[in-house]
């Protein structure tokens, strides 16, 4: 049995203005290709399809034309919903694509049973049993109790995430031991798990008040396919639990990441091995910095992997401590004749400073709301129990608007 992983496509998402349509529609035509070359048997998309709940038209027409070109493998397609996907709307389409060889998970089911799902070998017959789990969100598993603290909250939804999984699991074994021949079983999930290294381009989600999932609360399946986080990686250093990340970079500090789509095999009912398969590169993007007088032998070193359809996108960051007004012309002037395009200019500083005046520098979007409150505590004069109140109150109120969201 042969499984392709893939996850957070973001399909439709716009990187500083520009389109990603050229660089996620060569990638999907590649995937077919993986898929017919190493004759795989399922592909798990394990979530954040889209980058937006309502993605532009030209978006969901790469979707659709995937599955339809995805037909002539034989492929079986498993769709789970992320956190930026619209549960509707995925959902809309799923009877439609079930005739297709497509099974669409967009969020958590009613009834369990919906979500368990058998993946088969090209020749009919059982291979696997999925715990198709997508991107949950609290009410699908939890109800809300007044006067919980937000420690009783967290713990009360890491258990019925937990619960949730623990829920399939036995429903596969169940159906496993009814069965002649002895299957894998293989869960998926979206979400952050504690110690995953993210970037910049995942947006912070919280699970209700649930910032990470254990690995150790995840059942003993065979194999985990998780989405959400962009890096590739594994989970607690566990070779079972994988992260496969995003296909294409998704913001400047994915810079120099090996992309990946993961090859899953099984035999025996077991897991045999997993293969990180490199996704080409199919937009150069890179960061540069230094002084004005360093950027442009920078830019011209990077401009060596770009063309002039295709120029390569970069970050800059300028080194100078001046204030200079004119700096965005002056950086785009080095860049004239250059296989670049400047899509960001940053002021940067050699040295990190620690004082107020650097972090002053800072914008909003940089910073978490637990970095800015505690900067604006730190302004005052406060005794222990104080912070500690303060800290508490602040707590509760974000954990009540990410139950709210």
């Amino acid at each position: 049995m042969r499984i392709l992983h893939t996850s957070d496509w973001h399909l439709g998402q716009h990187f500083m203005g520009k389109t990603r349509q050229h660089e996620h529609a060569a990638f999907l035509d590649w995937l077919v290709a993986q898929a017919e070359v190493l004759r795989a048997d399922a592909i798990i998309l394990a979530g954040d399809v889209f980058d937006t709940g309502t993605p532009p038209s030209y978006a969901r027409e790469l979707y659709n034309r995937f599955i339809v070109e995805l037909q002539r493998t034989g492929c079986h397609l498993v769709v789970l919903g992320g956190n930026h996907d619209s549960v509707a709307m995925l959902n809309e389409s799923r009877e439609l694509l079930g005739c297709l060889n497509v099974s669409v998970i967009p969020g958590v089911q009613d009834d369990p049973q919906r979500q368990l799902l058998t993946l088969h070998r090209r020749n009919g017959e059982p291979g696997a049993l999925l715990c198709a789990v997508p991107f949950i969100r609290p009410r699908e598993v939890l109800e809300s109790r007044a006067g919980q603290s937000g420690d009783d909250k967290r713990q009360a939804l890491q258990q019925a995430i937990a619960d949730h999984y623990r829920t399939l699991f036995e429903l596969a074994e169940e159906q496993r031991g009814q069965r002649d021949a002895v299957v894998p079983i293989i869960a998926t999930g979206h979400l952050a798990t504690v110690g995953a290294g993210s970037s910049d381009s995942v947006r912070e989600i919280y699970i209700g008040t649930l910032e990470a999932f254990p690995a150790s609360a995840f059942p003993p399946a065979d194999y985990i396919a998780l989405g959400h986080i962009h890096r590739p990686q594994k989970v607690a250093g566990l070779e079972h639990i994988r992260y496969c990340g995003s296909p294409i970079p998704l913001s400047f500090d994915e810079v120099g990441q090996q992309k990946t789509v993961l090859l899953a095999e099984f035999a025996g009912g077991a897991l045999q091995g997993v293969t990180p398969l490199p996704v080409p590169c199919f937009q150069p993007l890179a960061r540069v910095s230094g002084s004005l007088e360093e950027l442009g032998a920078n830019m011209e070193e990077v401009a060596a992997n770009g063309s002039e359809k295709r120029p390569v996108w970069l970050e800059v960051t300028v080194l100078d401590d001046d204030y200079l007004s004119d700096l965005q012309p002056r950086v785009q002037a080095l860049a004239e004749g250059l296989a670049v395009e400047i899509l960001l200019v940053r002021r940067g500083r050699r040295e990190q400073a620690t004082s107020l005046a650097a972090e002053q520098r800072e914008t909003l979007s940089e910073l978490t709301p637990e970095q800015v409150f505690a900067r604006r505590l730190g302004l005052e004069a406060l005794a222990e129990a104080d912070l500690a109140a303060l800290n508490g109150l602040h707590d509760q109120v974000l954990a009540d608007l990410r139950e709210q969201a």
